[in-house]
Protein backbone atom coordinates (compact mmCIF):
# COMPACT_ATOMS: atom_id res chain seq x y z
CA UNK A 1 0.00 0.00 0.00
CA UNK A 2 1.74 3.08 -1.15
CA UNK A 3 1.13 7.36 -0.42
CA UNK A 4 3.68 9.52 -2.07
CA UNK A 5 6.11 8.74 0.66
CA UNK A 6 5.63 5.41 0.98
CA UNK A 7 6.14 4.69 -2.37
CA UNK A 8 9.05 6.73 -3.45
CA UNK A 9 12.12 3.67 -2.70
CA UNK A 10 14.70 6.58 -2.46
CA UNK A 11 13.41 8.90 0.68
CA UNK A 12 13.33 5.22 2.78
CA UNK A 13 16.29 4.28 4.98
CA UNK A 14 18.34 0.71 4.74
CA UNK A 15 17.50 -1.87 7.03
CA UNK A 16 20.11 -3.73 9.74
CA UNK A 17 21.24 -6.95 8.42
CA UNK A 18 22.73 -10.12 10.38
CA UNK A 19 24.49 -12.66 8.23
CA UNK A 20 24.12 -15.61 9.57
CA UNK A 21 26.62 -18.72 9.31
CA UNK A 22 25.95 -21.94 10.98
CA UNK A 23 28.78 -24.36 11.36
CA UNK A 24 28.62 -28.33 11.35
CA UNK A 25 31.26 -30.68 12.16
CA UNK A 26 33.16 -30.89 8.97
CA UNK A 27 31.05 -28.97 6.94
CA UNK A 28 29.85 -24.91 6.39
CA UNK A 29 26.10 -24.77 6.48
CA UNK A 30 24.90 -21.19 5.25
CA UNK A 31 20.77 -21.96 5.79
CA UNK A 32 20.69 -18.43 6.52
CA UNK A 33 21.50 -16.56 3.97
CA UNK A 34 20.14 -12.77 5.48
CA UNK A 35 18.41 -10.99 8.35
CA UNK A 36 16.14 -8.14 7.18
CA UNK A 37 14.08 -5.94 9.36
CA UNK A 38 11.32 -3.74 8.62
CA UNK A 39 11.75 -0.28 8.11
CA UNK A 40 8.82 1.40 10.34
CA UNK A 41 7.60 4.50 8.77
CA UNK A 42 4.90 6.63 10.11
CA UNK A 43 2.08 7.96 7.02
CA UNK A 44 -0.13 10.03 9.11
CA UNK A 45 -2.51 7.51 10.90
CA UNK A 46 -0.72 4.40 10.67
CA UNK A 47 2.41 2.99 10.01
CA UNK A 48 4.41 0.77 7.06
CA UNK A 49 6.88 -1.88 7.48
CA UNK A 50 9.23 -2.10 4.51
CA UNK A 51 11.06 -5.04 4.36
CA UNK A 52 11.68 -5.37 0.02
CA UNK A 53 13.64 -4.13 -1.49
CA UNK A 54 16.75 -3.65 0.46
CA UNK A 55 19.84 -2.46 -0.16
CA UNK A 56 21.37 -5.86 0.05
CA UNK A 57 18.59 -7.67 -0.95
CA UNK A 58 16.73 -6.51 -3.98
CA UNK A 59 14.49 -9.38 -4.02
CA UNK A 60 13.33 -13.01 -3.28
CA UNK A 61 12.57 -14.91 -6.25
CA UNK A 62 10.33 -12.40 -8.17
CA UNK A 63 9.11 -10.68 -4.91
CA UNK A 64 10.54 -7.23 -5.43
CA UNK A 65 8.41 -5.33 -3.23
CA UNK A 66 6.86 -6.35 0.71
CA UNK A 67 5.29 -3.88 3.20
CA UNK A 68 3.50 -5.06 6.34
CA UNK A 69 0.96 -2.31 7.13
CA UNK A 70 -0.17 -1.93 10.43
CA UNK A 71 -1.09 -3.47 13.14
CA UNK A 72 -3.35 -0.27 14.10
CA UNK A 73 -6.20 0.69 15.77
CA UNK A 74 -7.74 2.84 13.41
CA UNK A 75 -10.20 5.36 14.77
CA UNK A 76 -13.30 6.41 13.96
CA UNK A 77 -14.22 8.72 11.65
CA UNK A 78 -11.56 8.11 9.60
CA UNK A 79 -10.39 11.79 7.01
CA UNK A 80 -9.97 10.50 3.59
CA UNK A 81 -6.29 11.75 3.65
CA UNK A 82 -5.44 8.51 4.87
CA UNK A 83 -6.82 6.74 2.06
CA UNK A 84 -4.21 6.03 -0.88
CA UNK A 85 -5.33 8.20 -3.58
CA UNK A 86 -5.00 6.70 -7.59
CA UNK A 87 -1.48 5.80 -8.62
CA UNK A 88 -0.23 3.68 -11.55
CA UNK A 89 2.04 0.54 -11.64
CA UNK A 90 3.51 -0.92 -14.70
CA UNK A 91 5.43 -4.29 -15.11
CA UNK A 92 4.26 -6.28 -11.71
CA UNK A 93 1.75 -7.74 -9.68
CA UNK A 94 0.59 -6.37 -6.19
CA UNK A 95 -0.50 -8.78 -4.18
CA UNK A 96 -2.93 -7.93 -1.34
CA UNK A 97 -3.46 -10.05 1.61
CA UNK A 98 -4.71 -8.47 5.34
CA UNK A 99 -4.92 -9.99 8.60
CA UNK A 100 -7.82 -7.58 9.87
CA UNK A 101 -9.47 -4.73 8.63
CA UNK A 102 -11.10 -3.83 4.96
CA UNK A 103 -9.28 -1.75 1.99
CA UNK A 104 -11.98 -0.47 -0.98
CA UNK A 105 -10.24 -1.03 -4.51
CA UNK A 106 -10.47 0.98 -7.31
CA UNK A 107 -8.99 0.46 -10.88
CA UNK A 108 -8.43 1.68 -14.41
CA UNK A 109 -9.67 -1.37 -15.67
CA UNK A 110 -13.19 -1.17 -13.96
CA UNK A 111 -13.08 -3.01 -10.45
CA UNK A 112 -14.79 -1.84 -7.68
CA UNK A 113 -13.91 -4.49 -4.45
CA UNK A 114 -13.74 -4.59 -1.25
CA UNK A 115 -11.04 -6.69 0.50
CA UNK A 116 -11.40 -8.25 3.69
CA UNK A 117 -9.23 -10.32 6.13
CA UNK A 118 -8.22 -13.55 4.32
CA UNK A 119 -9.10 -12.65 1.06
CA UNK A 120 -6.97 -12.03 -1.21
CA UNK A 121 -6.76 -9.31 -4.16
CA UNK A 122 -4.29 -9.63 -7.19
CA UNK A 123 -3.57 -6.74 -9.54
CA UNK A 124 -1.59 -7.10 -12.80
CA UNK A 125 -0.41 -3.71 -13.92
CA UNK A 126 1.41 -5.10 -17.11
CA UNK A 127 1.41 -2.87 -19.91
CA UNK A 128 -0.54 0.14 -16.88
CA UNK A 129 -2.80 0.34 -14.50
CA UNK A 130 -3.83 2.89 -11.67
CA UNK A 131 -5.70 1.81 -8.94
CA UNK A 132 -7.04 3.51 -5.06
CA UNK A 133 -7.12 1.87 -1.87
CA UNK A 134 -9.63 3.60 0.10
CA UNK A 135 -11.10 3.05 3.69
CA UNK A 136 -14.37 3.73 2.53
CA UNK A 137 -15.97 0.70 4.52
CA UNK A 138 -13.60 1.34 7.92
CA UNK A 139 -14.55 5.74 7.79
CA UNK A 140 -17.24 5.85 9.87
CA UNK A 141 -16.66 2.91 12.84
CA UNK A 142 -12.63 2.56 12.45
CA UNK A 143 -11.18 -0.91 13.66
CA UNK A 144 -7.85 -2.66 13.36
CA UNK A 145 -6.11 -2.79 10.12
CA UNK A 146 -2.86 -5.41 9.51
CA UNK A 147 -1.50 -7.27 6.16
CA UNK A 148 0.75 -7.21 3.62
CA UNK A 149 0.87 -5.91 0.44
CA UNK A 150 3.71 -7.62 -1.74
CA UNK A 151 4.44 -6.72 -5.51
CA UNK A 152 5.67 -9.55 -7.60
CA UNK A 153 8.01 -8.89 -10.93
CA UNK A 154 6.35 -10.11 -13.95
CA UNK A 155 8.46 -12.18 -16.24
CA UNK A 156 10.35 -10.06 -19.00
CA UNK A 157 8.41 -11.46 -21.77
CA UNK A 158 4.83 -11.03 -19.97
CA UNK A 159 6.08 -7.21 -18.76
CA UNK A 160 3.35 -5.93 -21.58
CA UNK A 161 0.83 -7.99 -20.96
CA UNK A 162 -3.17 -6.20 -20.74
CA UNK A 163 -4.24 -4.92 -16.68
CA UNK A 164 -6.37 -7.28 -15.14
CA UNK A 165 -7.85 -7.92 -11.72
CA UNK A 166 -8.80 -10.87 -9.41
CA UNK A 167 -10.61 -11.04 -6.06
CA UNK A 168 -10.68 -14.52 -4.59
CA UNK A 169 -12.22 -14.73 -0.93
CA UNK A 170 -10.30 -16.88 1.62
CA UNK A 171 -12.90 -19.59 1.79
CA UNK A 172 -11.63 -20.28 -2.16
CA UNK A 173 -7.86 -20.51 -0.75
CA UNK A 174 -6.54 -23.92 -0.21
CA UNK A 175 -6.57 -24.67 3.91
CA UNK A 176 -4.59 -26.83 5.36
CA UNK A 177 -4.90 -27.83 8.82
CA UNK A 178 -2.57 -29.91 10.67
CA UNK A 179 -2.43 -29.89 14.81
CA UNK A 180 -0.96 -26.79 16.16
CA UNK A 181 -0.70 -25.57 12.56
CA UNK A 182 -2.81 -23.38 10.07
CA UNK A 183 -1.87 -22.91 6.23
CA UNK A 184 -3.78 -20.94 3.93
CA UNK A 185 -2.09 -21.47 -0.14
CA UNK A 186 -2.62 -17.60 -1.04
CA UNK A 187 -0.74 -18.41 -4.15
CA UNK A 188 0.95 -20.43 -5.57
CA UNK A 189 1.61 -23.82 -4.91
CA UNK A 190 3.22 -24.94 -1.54
CA UNK A 191 2.38 -28.18 0.87
CA UNK A 192 0.62 -30.09 -1.47
CA UNK A 193 -2.04 -27.13 -2.27
CA UNK A 194 -2.24 -25.20 -5.71
CA UNK A 195 -4.28 -21.56 -5.42
CA UNK A 196 -6.78 -20.35 -7.72
CA UNK A 197 -4.62 -17.76 -8.48
CA UNK A 198 -2.77 -17.54 -11.46
CA UNK A 199 0.61 -16.15 -11.44
CA UNK A 200 3.26 -16.17 -14.41
CA UNK A 201 5.75 -17.29 -12.86
CA UNK A 202 7.27 -20.46 -10.37
CA UNK A 203 6.30 -18.95 -6.68
CA UNK A 204 4.44 -19.55 -3.71
CA UNK A 205 2.80 -17.51 -1.08
CA UNK A 206 1.08 -18.46 2.47
CA UNK A 207 -0.12 -17.61 5.60
CA UNK A 208 0.79 -19.40 8.44
CA UNK A 209 -0.48 -19.44 11.82
CA UNK A 210 1.68 -21.76 14.51
CA UNK A 211 0.70 -22.51 18.19
CA UNK A 212 3.40 -22.96 20.59
CA UNK A 213 5.37 -26.09 20.23
CA UNK A 214 4.41 -26.07 16.53
CA UNK A 215 6.93 -26.83 13.93
CA UNK A 216 6.86 -26.41 9.83
CA UNK A 217 9.62 -27.06 7.30
CA UNK A 218 9.75 -24.15 4.75
CA UNK A 219 8.67 -25.70 1.04
CA UNK A 220 12.18 -26.58 -0.75
CA UNK A 221 11.33 -27.00 -4.48
CA UNK A 222 11.92 -22.82 -5.00
CA UNK A 223 15.10 -21.82 -5.55
CA UNK A 224 14.95 -18.37 -3.27
CA UNK A 225 12.98 -18.53 -0.01
CA UNK A 226 11.89 -16.67 3.02
CA UNK A 227 9.70 -16.81 5.98
CA UNK A 228 8.42 -13.13 7.10
CA UNK A 229 7.20 -12.76 11.04
CA UNK A 230 3.94 -10.88 10.73
CA UNK A 231 3.27 -11.89 14.89
CA UNK A 232 5.23 -13.83 18.02
CA UNK A 233 8.19 -15.02 17.53
CA UNK A 234 10.20 -18.34 16.18
CA UNK A 235 12.83 -20.20 15.79
CA UNK A 236 15.62 -21.32 13.00
CA UNK A 237 18.58 -23.21 13.59
CA UNK A 238 18.63 -22.61 17.14
CA UNK A 239 18.12 -18.39 16.68
CA UNK A 240 15.39 -16.37 17.27
CA UNK A 241 13.49 -14.18 15.26
CA UNK A 242 10.74 -11.58 16.15
CA UNK A 243 7.56 -9.61 14.57
CA UNK A 244 9.12 -7.32 11.52
CA UNK A 245 11.81 -9.58 10.64
CA UNK A 246 12.31 -11.49 7.32
CA UNK A 247 14.45 -14.31 7.07
CA UNK A 248 16.18 -15.17 3.83
CA UNK A 249 17.26 -18.69 3.30
CA UNK A 250 20.22 -20.00 0.97
CA UNK A 251 19.50 -22.22 -1.79
CA UNK A 252 17.32 -25.11 -0.99
CA UNK A 253 18.95 -26.46 2.12
CA UNK A 254 15.97 -27.86 4.25
CA UNK A 255 14.74 -24.82 6.61
CA UNK A 256 12.42 -25.95 9.72
CA UNK A 257 9.97 -23.28 11.70
CA UNK A 258 9.61 -23.44 15.06
CA UNK A 259 7.31 -21.71 17.29
CA UNK A 260 7.68 -21.79 21.17
CA UNK A 261 4.52 -19.27 21.57
CA UNK A 262 1.83 -18.63 19.06
CA UNK A 263 3.53 -16.70 15.28
CA UNK A 264 1.79 -15.37 12.18
CA UNK A 265 3.92 -15.86 9.59
CA UNK A 266 4.19 -14.94 5.38
CA UNK A 267 6.15 -17.97 4.19
CA UNK A 268 7.07 -16.25 0.24
CA UNK A 269 9.55 -17.58 -2.61
CA UNK A 270 9.72 -18.64 -5.93
CA UNK A 271 11.86 -18.72 -8.78
CA UNK A 272 14.16 -15.25 -9.99
CA UNK A 273 12.88 -13.26 -13.17
CA UNK A 274 16.25 -11.43 -13.31
CA UNK A 275 16.83 -7.99 -12.41
CA UNK A 276 14.69 -5.09 -12.26
CA UNK A 277 14.66 -1.43 -12.16
CA UNK A 278 12.46 0.13 -9.74
CA UNK A 279 11.04 3.56 -9.73
CA UNK A 280 8.33 4.84 -7.56
CA UNK A 281 5.63 2.70 -8.34
CA UNK A 282 7.02 1.21 -11.71
CA UNK A 283 9.02 -1.81 -12.10
CA UNK A 284 10.65 -2.87 -15.10
CA UNK A 285 13.53 -4.80 -16.83
CA UNK A 286 14.18 -1.47 -19.25
CA UNK A 287 15.35 1.86 -17.50
CA UNK A 288 13.76 3.71 -21.12
CA UNK A 289 10.43 1.97 -20.35
CA UNK A 290 10.16 3.86 -16.44
CA UNK A 291 10.58 6.50 -17.57
CA UNK A 292 8.32 5.72 -20.41
CA UNK A 293 5.35 5.23 -17.89
CA UNK A 294 6.48 8.51 -15.63
CA UNK A 295 5.69 10.23 -18.77
CA UNK A 296 2.25 8.67 -19.53
CA UNK A 297 0.96 9.35 -15.90
CA UNK A 298 2.01 13.20 -15.81
CA UNK A 299 0.64 13.42 -19.21
CA UNK A 300 -2.82 11.43 -18.27
CA UNK A 301 -1.97 8.92 -20.96
CA UNK A 302 -2.34 5.70 -18.03
CA UNK A 303 -7.12 6.11 -17.38
CA UNK A 304 -7.23 7.20 -13.22
CA UNK A 305 -9.76 4.34 -11.81
CA UNK A 306 -13.08 4.34 -12.77
CA UNK A 307 -15.40 6.07 -10.24
CA UNK A 308 -12.56 7.38 -8.66
CA UNK A 309 -10.66 10.08 -10.51
CA UNK A 310 -11.24 13.46 -8.94
CA UNK A 311 -7.76 13.14 -7.44
CA UNK A 312 -4.70 11.35 -7.99
CA UNK A 313 -1.14 10.93 -6.55
CA UNK A 314 1.34 13.41 -9.19
CA UNK A 315 4.65 12.06 -10.54
CA UNK A 316 7.49 12.63 -7.53
CA UNK A 317 10.35 14.41 -8.33
CA UNK A 318 12.87 12.12 -7.39
CA UNK A 319 15.90 11.59 -9.85
CA UNK A 320 15.18 9.05 -12.28
CA UNK A 321 15.83 4.99 -12.02
CA UNK A 322 19.97 4.45 -11.72
CA UNK A 323 21.48 3.44 -15.14
CA UNK A 324 21.87 -0.14 -13.65
CA UNK A 325 18.93 -2.32 -12.64
CA UNK A 326 18.57 -3.46 -8.59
Amino acid sequence: MHTRSASVLASLPAASAVLTLSFLPGCLLAMISIVISARRHDLGGFEVGRVLPWSKRRMVGPFVFFDHMGPVELAPHLPRSMDVRPHPHIGLSTLTYLFAGEIVHRDSIGYDQVIRAGDVNWMTAGSGISHSERFDTMREHGGMLDGIQAWVALPEDQQEIAPAFVHIDGADLPHVMEPGTSLRVVAGTAFGRTSKLRTHSPLFYVHAHLDAGAQIDVPDTYSERAVYVAHGEIEIEGQRFTAGQMIVFAGKEAARVMCHQSATLILLGGEPVGPRYIWWNFVSASRERILRAGADWSEGRIPLPVGDDQEFIPLPRDPPPAAQPL
